[in-house]
């Protein structure tokens, strides 16, 4: 991890120091860190045509998409909402792949009216695309390859089971309704899920996605989804990002030259790009001794960091005030009215009330899955960029509770 124990500065700039101008909780993001992880990408594939679309899901502030854009990313959305922020920040619209699910056939025809890159991956809507397109817009095509991958199941996406993709048993089908509409493919496209590990997850599917490739002579692009492991624990065993990139490069350029032309290799990072260049700044509250535990109560839950409620995921956490202090165990909770616990049993310098601590790998999955549950505010965002803290999102009011919200005579 970045943030060592005995140091707590991100391009010289002291955190605890942002946490006393900007207040607390407060989201902060390290832009070098994002820019070294996608350089270390972008370097790892040698030999192709390679575009990176980031999965703005992750973190959607148009800061960030813009700090992507400067580097030469492209952008994966999953909304037209999304698809909106990605044009706000300065993205041109085939620059821009929609990939949406169990959307209503009106928000795609808003998509094809903006003019981005459409991903389909039911049947029943390639059909109704078909009918009201043609060969007019050409489309890329989302399968299901039946991989079981991911971390844990809600981030599993790609076996036989899932709401996502066409199945790669459903080609034969597929075909027919391509071939009776006319429908151009121009891409070809798959996600397995995430906290992918092994590179042989992405070859066996880059050789299903190949089988398929055969069957459509205007391939532009394949697009090989993401999933790179990053890690939250110390000595965490991640992706070989350098690997991978060796193994598939050499074997997508194999395809290329069967293929008759070179294509596009994208990918599609989130979380890779992202996790690792966010801290997640709160106060202690309370310290609490029960019988069995000592809590740390902070001013913050899982409204601003659902992942450890959802995914029962793990964030290192340290004690930016205390540093040298003695180590002791505490869990650390949060003000919901829930059992919101963001760490359990955690070995951390001794807390007292009013320390700042720091919750790392909030980059990514953490402001974007945030609520006003309890009726709480969403905490302001600060992007360390070039030595300096900015502040790029404003801490919520109580204004913004009830800004759209309408008074009637009861």
């Amino acid at each position: 991890m970045e943030l060592q124990e005995t140091s707590y500065q991100i391009q010289g700039v002291d955190l605890l120091k942002v946490a006393e101008e900007f207040g607390s909780p407060v989201y902060v993001y390290d832009a070098d860190k994002i820019v070294k992880q996608y350089k270390r990408l972008t370097d790892a594939f040698k030999g192709v045509d390679l575009k990176i679309k980031y999965a703005c899901k992750a973190l959607t502030n148009i800061n960030i998409l813009k700090l992507l854009r400067s580097q030469g990313s492209g952008l994966d959305t999953v909304s037209i909402q999304e698809v909106k922020l990605g044009l706000e920040a300065g993205f041109e619209p085939h620059e821009i792949l929609y990939t949406p699910n169990c959307v209503s056939f009106e928000e795609i025809k808003k998509a094809v009216e903006i003019g981005v890159q459409i991903n389909i991956d039911n049947i029943s809507i390639l059909e109704q695309f078909g009918d009201a397109y043609g060969s007019d817009i050409p489309v890329c095509i989302r399968l299901n390859p039946h991989i079981l991958a991911g971390g844990h199941s809600h981030i599993s996406v790609g076996h036989i089971d899932s709401k996502f993709g066409i199945s790669i048993h459903q080609v034969p089908h597929l075909l027919r309704v391509v071939n009776t509409y006319g429908i151009k493919v121009n891409g070809l496209h798959m996600h397995t899920g995430s906290d992918i590990l092994d590179a042989q997850v992405f070859l066996i599917g880059a050789e299903l996605l190949f089988n398929v490739a055969r069957e459509f002579k205007d391939l532009e692009f394949m697009d090989f989804g993401s999933g790179f492991k990053v890690g939250y624990r110390q000595g965490d065993v991640t992706t070989d990002i350098e690997d991978l990139g060796k193994q598939i490069s050499e074997k997508f350029s194999q395809f290329c030259e069967e293929y008759g032309r070179e294509l596009e290799l994208w990918f599609e990072p989130g979380k890779f790009l992202v996790s690792e260049s966010g801290y997640f700044l709160v106060r202690s509250n309370v310290i609490k001794q029960t019988t069995s535990t000592v809590f740390v109560g902070v001013d913050s839950g899982q409204n601003h960091l659902l992942r450890p409620k959802m995914y029962d995921a793990y964030h290192h956490i340290t004690n930016l005030s205390n540093p040298n202090g003695t180590k002791r165990i505490y869990s650390v909770v949060g003000y919901i009215c829930e059992t919101d616990t963001l760490g359990y049993d955690r070995q951390l310098n001794e807390v007292r009330e009013g320390d700042i601590l720091a919750i790392h790998n909030a980059g990514a999955y953490a402001i974007s899955m945030s609520s006003n549950y309890n009726s709480r505010y969403r905490p302001a965002e600060v992007l360390i960029h070039k030595g300096k803290a900015q502040l790029i999102r404003k801490r919520e009011s109580f204004d913004d509770l009830i800004r759209n919200q309408i008074s009637v005579e009861i």
